[in-house]
């Protein structure tokens, strides 16, 4: 289950009552700086080269443009004017999106490559100097008014940002491209050919084998970072922060799946130090793939994730109907236990990456319907740019064509416009759990609640079939409720009875409906809290319903400094507690409420390349670090990190993994031969490292 569930307690206030008594009532903060909590947001998802051209003085030179974008490898003029130009006429205002992701804005290499097509950097991911903007999107000023103008009317920006590769390069051929040269403010820092300054990783392309084959190779022809460079780890950490000064409210990290987790997970530490913004991963899944690797990353890394298990269900269920209803069930239950923060995923039905959900002469209502379902699920949903106006095209890059039109009349548009506004005025939708209430192969009937608010939604795929639901139960209480939708998925009212039972209606073929009720709290309710990675002086933000105006927060058993306070979101300063995970409390007079698994670091982090030599194993043996931090398990070898890998970098019998571990620790540490539950320790004294040197690297020999 889901950690939303925050215990409720109104005994036992003593200890804190003091501490209430002393803490002044505080202004809210309720403007779009708040930028942690994404689980009130829809986020739309810009190829901002595809979207609209609104200034054609910026555009390519000849050899890299197609103003009629027939040649989709060829940019097509849209730029951050354009997306400037529809914030401006209400375009996203009136759809109610409240959030916009948009194309890496840094600079990419200029020219094309030399196939058949002149592939051109379009999507921004061959960047050439993180430091600076893409040309072709605007300058600095250009962004600045971009930020602004969102921020003017509530809506956030959010950037993509790809640290694992620079741009397509070649061992034998330095003249090809730009070859991976990268620039720190235009000053070159070196190419992937002759790499005297070891920027880049040297280890041939991944064949996707393996999780280290990914890491430690080129994800195709892509100049592949070497993280543990201390170079390029200040320059990547440099440039993050220039993009966040700019005032940028999350950051869509690409390829995590590419990229040390040791690292990432200490690049993140640095980030939420100098400005806790919403993130979130590119870890990509098949249709049918399940991967605890995926779950892990989520879980540690300090980022969410795009939550590929849900869409690609969704896509099953809807698109290809190859799974039936349940399996939507099925697959809500299931990533809530594998997911420590589900309502932190995002969700999606179709991206960049995958084919257009909507398919050429197919009805369109399968699109609408997984457009509602994702709208008043749990996680974080987000909508790719044409959704709305019924984008079709398989692969890339013709899952990336140019913004037809900005119709608003389209059902699909009015879809969203008429369920986005409801994750902001309903809880339930934000925080809620997720009960299903009925469901045949067709149907899917499931019920969102949080306190007593409620969202309880109908769906029936079929095509010709309709049902009459019978037996049906809801917490909604006793009324008459219309349907949310107003009737644009064919919806109507439904009445409920005093012990819950709905009045059995006809659910007809096609039709969604969507019933609310929103109650105001009079006691605290903890729905969210975040980053759920921390170290003491952080800010931490919460969110729910009924804090009132003043009260005190608990990080375990100490109390934290409140910056602010509302009756719906509470800022603390993490207090300056040891490393663990602890529960964080929140109580006024009227209550208390929880929630759990807040990973507290040590302090700041760096990254270390821990090597073992001779570690021999036997078939079904694998090595694991264990020490005396948190982040390294606290001597506990169900925490250990690893497994470690033996393949790319360094081969058997030779380990190594890179780790994130406090800085300005001494750190001791074992490594341990694991096979299921069996656990086989190094003999001898600890291993030591001293984390505050310059070292990046520990080499050591089993005992």
């Amino acid at each position: 289950m889901t950690r939303l569930n925050s215990a409720l307690q109104k005994p036992h206030l003593l200890p804190l009552l003091a501490t209430l008594i002393a803490t002044p009532s505080l202004a809210s903060d309720t403007d779009v700086s708040n930028t942690v909590n994404y689980s009130t947001d829809v986020i739309y998802q810009i190829v901002t080269d595809r979207f609209l051209d609104g200034d054609s003085g910026n555009n390519p030179p000849p050899a890299m443009f197609d103003s009629s974008c027939n040649n989709l490898k060829k940019y097509c003029g849209g730029d951050w004017q354009g997306i400037i130009d529809k914030l401006n006429d209400g375009y996203f205002s009136d759809m109610g999106i409240t959030a916009l992701w948009i194309s890496q804005p840094v600079e990419n290499i200029h020219g094309a490559l030399n196939d058949a097509q002149g592939s051109t950097s379009y999507h921004a991911y061959w960047a050439r100097d993180f430091k600076r903007t893409n040309p072709y999107f605007g300058t600095f000023n250009k962004f600045d008014t971009l930020i602004q103008t969102a921020h003017n009317l509530g809506i956030k920006i959010i950037i993509d940002f790809a640290p694992n590769h620079s741009s397509p390069a070649s061992s034998d051929d330095s003249s090809y491209a730009e070859n991976g040269r990268l620039y720190n403010d235009g000053v070159l820092m070196g190419g992937y050919s002759n790499d005297s300054a070891n920027l880049f990783h040297h280890n041939g392309g991944t064949d996707f084998s393996t999780i280290e084959d990914g890491i430690y190779r080129n994800l195709f022809d892509l100049a592949d970072f070497n993280h543990e460079n201390q170079q390029m780890d200040q320059y990547l950490q440099e440039a993050i922060a220039l993009w966040l000064d700019k005032g940028v409210d999350g950051i869509r990290v690409d390829a995590v799946k590419h990229m040390p987790l040791g690292w990432q997970k200490k690049w993140m530490s640095a980030i939420y130090k100098h400005k806790p913004v919403f993130s979130f991963g590119e870890w990509f899944l098949g249709s049918n793939e399940v991967d605890p690797a995926n779950h892990d990353f989520a879980n540690n890394s300090g980022m969410s994730l795009l939550d590929f298990q849900f869409a690609q269900t969704t896509r099953k269920v809807f698109r290809d109907q190859t799974a039936d209803m349940r399996a939507l069930d099925q697959m809500i239950q299931a990533t809530s236990s594998s997911y420590q923060e589900v309502i932190d995923q995002v969700t999606f039905i179709d991206n960049h990456d995958m084919d257009r959900f909507q398919q050429t002469g197919v009805n369109q209502r399968r699109i609408e319907q997984a457009l509602a379902f994702t709208l008043t699920s749990r996680g974080v949903p987000g909508i790719y740019y044409g959704t709305e106006q019924y984008l079709t095209g398989n692969g890339d890059p013709d899952n990336r064509a140019m913004m037809p039109n900005f119709n608003q009349t389209t059902t699909a548009y009015k879809v969203i416009k008429a369920l986005a506004p409801l994750r902001k005025s309903n809880p339930a939708l934000a925080y809620g759990d997720t009960q299903e209430r009925w469901s045949n192969s067709d149907v899917y009937v499931y019920e969102r609640q949080f306190g007593s608010s409620v969202v309880l939604v109908a769906i029936n795929r079929s095509s010709s079939q309709s049902y009459n639901l019978t037996g049906l139960f809801a917490a909604l209480p006793q009324g008459n409720y219309p349907d949310i939708l107003t009737g644009k998925l064919n919806g109507n009212s439904i009445d409920v009875s005093a012990n819950g039972a709905v009045t059995p209606f006809n659910l007809s073929s096609g039709e969604v409906g969507v019933w609310q009720y929103t109650a105001s709290e009079t006691q605290p309710k903890l729905g969210h809290v975040g980053p759920m990675m921390a170290a003491p002086g952080d800010t931490l933000t919460l969110d729910g319903r009924g804090f009132g105006n003043t009260g005190a927060v608990q990080v375990g058993a100490t109390n934290a400094q409140v910056l602010s306070w509302s009756d719906t979101q509470v800022k603390i300063q993490i207090p300056t507690i040891s490393a663990g995970t602890y529960s964080v409390k929140l109580t006024t007079s009227n209550g208390q409420s929880s929630y759990p698994d807040l990973d507290v670091l040590t302090g700041p982090q760096k990254s270390v390349r821990f090597i073992l030599e001779n570690g021999y194993t036997q078939w079904g043996e694998a090595i694991y670090l264990v020490g005396n931090t948190p982040e390294l398990g606290s001597w506990d070898p169900n925490k250990a990190i690893g497994p470690f890998y033996n393949q790319v970098v360094e081969q058997y019998p030779n380990w190594y993994q890179d780790v994130s571990v406090p800085t300005n620790t001494q750190l001791q540490f074992k490594f341990i031969k694991k096979n299921g539950n069996q656990v086989i320790w190094e003999s001898g004294s600890n291993h030591q490292l001293n984390a505050g040197s310059n070292e990046s690297t520990i080499r050591v020999n089993w005992q």
